[in-house]
């Protein structure tokens, strides 16, 4: 194993605190993955945002398309403490997908109406000063311009968790709406150290956030949790993933691994996305679940005997910061990886690497037999990483951050009066033109 760091990023500045902590009181997130669909960091992040710091959320997901009457609409439902929007379009003989040139007016036109009943917009301002209270929140840089007319939050973040220019199918123009997004955000996320550093050099207010974890729900899985028989009796050892089954897992070397050791049962659990069960490998000793509930995790984690991160080598996988790392670790189980940066450069110290298929059975069979002493040593290592990779700490600190912002906005010391252009309706689509030079002079101070 290599030996791990512990890494801090992120850009400086005080915390207003309890000046600044009532000063949002809206969330709005633009996203590309469904609510629905996995468990993982826009759901953890926007649902503690809701229930610890008061904030009423819309999440605003990429539309889907039904068949039907030709009308669009929108479904609205109460998930988890926010609101879920979903545009419904009318499905197309071409398929259409996400957030794009073609749908984000109709989206606009459907989210006008809806957030106007709530107090959304606006009249124009010439203050730069957006609406008091709003924030608005990006997943996915193909979501600009769905946003209504008069829709000018006080805030703007952009979360990039992934990425997404990188996968399997994306829009030839994301990098180039990347960019736009960058230069319209007053505060930008990273999710791991490899995107950090991909932009921390694109923005003057960059903080990087790997994922983190719920220790306690996770922790059931060294604690006696009752297991699926259907994967507890299998032959044993269990080597176990979950996740999303698309191009970023290896599924080569999962087919390498189990025919190397035939005696060993290779559980792979997730849904599929981008690609199909042709892609999958078929062995006697591999078995697939298909996707599973968040809260029924820690039942299936509780049967692996190894945990293992079997991701490719490409460009999919060369940002990816799996936040499954730290709940295997909560589990109590030994990990297995493909050399992912991130997992060497944040979780080094307590993952064994393997990049071929005998390196990767040799790792696996060095944690099956792993001493007494080198599992305390572990776990110790582990109990450390996971203390200060807590989903409630990551989100408190994140909204420090967000109130310090929007406390330099309201107070002066950003005079984002110079940021508005030149034409009597800017607002977010062109009004954080500068905001490179205002924090470059207010750090100057």
């Amino acid at each position: 194993m290599k030996n791990g760091t512990e890494t801090r990023f992120g850009f400086g500045g005080t915390i207003a605190g309890d000046q600044a902590k009532h000063q949002a009181s809206v969330l709005v997130c633009f996203c590309h993955l469904r609510w629905d669909f996995v468990w993982q960091r826009p759901q953890h992040l926007l649902s503690r945002f809701a229930a610890k710091h008061g904030l009423t959320v819309y999440v605003v997901e990429e539309p889907e398309f039904v068949a039907g009457d030709g009308v669009s609409d929108l479904r609205v439902v109460e998930r988890d403490g926010v609101t879920v929007v979903t545009p419904l379009l009318p499905a197309t003989p071409e398929p259409m997908w996400g957030f794009n040139d073609t749908t984000n007016p109709i989206v606009r036109g459907l989210l006008a109406p809806f957030f106007a009943e709530r107090g959304l917009l606006s009249e124009p301002r010439h203050d730069a000063l957006g609406m008091p209270g709003v924030i608005a929140w990006y997943y996915t840089p193909m979501a600009l311009g769905v946003e209504p007319a008069g829709f000018d939050p006080a805030l703007v973040v952009f979360d990039a968790m992934d990425e997404l220019a990188s996968f399997r199918g994306a829009s030839r123009s994301l990098r180039e709406r990347e960019a736009a997004t960058m230069a319209r955000a007053d505060v930008v996320f990273a999710g791991g150290p490899s995107l950090y550093e991909a932009r921390k050099d694109r923005h003057p207010r960059v903080a990087c956030f790997p994922s983190g974890v719920e220790p306690a729900h996770f922790a059931q899985a060294a604690n006696g949790i009752a297991r699926p028989a259907d994967l507890d009796l299998r032959p044993r050892p269990i080597l176990g993933f979950y996740g999303v089954l698309d191009e970023r897992v290896d599924f080569d070397l999962v087919a390498a691994v189990a025919d190397a050791r035939p005696a060993w049962t290779l559980a792979m659990i997730g849904p599929l996305a981008k690609i199909t069960e042709a892609d999958l490998p078929r062995r006697p000793n591999i078995v697939y679940y298909g996707k599973q509930a968040y809260r029924d995790l820690p039942a299936y984690l509780a049967c692996f005997d190894v945990a293992i991160l079997p991701f490719a080598r490409n460009e999919a996988t060369r940002f990816i910061s799996p936040t499954k790392t730290l709940e295997y670790m909560a589990g109590e189980k030994p990990i297995v990886s493909t050399p992912i940066k991130d997992v060497i450069d944040l979780y080094g110290s307590v993952v064994a690497f393997g990049e071929t298929p005998e390196t990767f059975v040799a790792g696996v069979e060095r944690a099956l037999a792993e001493t007494p002493a080198d599992r305390v040593r572990r776990l110790t290592a582990s109990r450390a990483i996971l203390a200060r990779s807590t989903w409630d700490a990551i989100a408190d600190r994140m909204w420090a951050l967000m109130s310090n912002a929007l406390a330099e906005h309201r107070h002066g010391a950003i005079d984002r009066t110079r940021m508005v252009l030149a034409t009597p309706a800017a607002g977010i689509a062109g009004r954080r033109s500068a905001v490179g030079v205002f924090a470059a002079e207010a750090s100057d101070d």
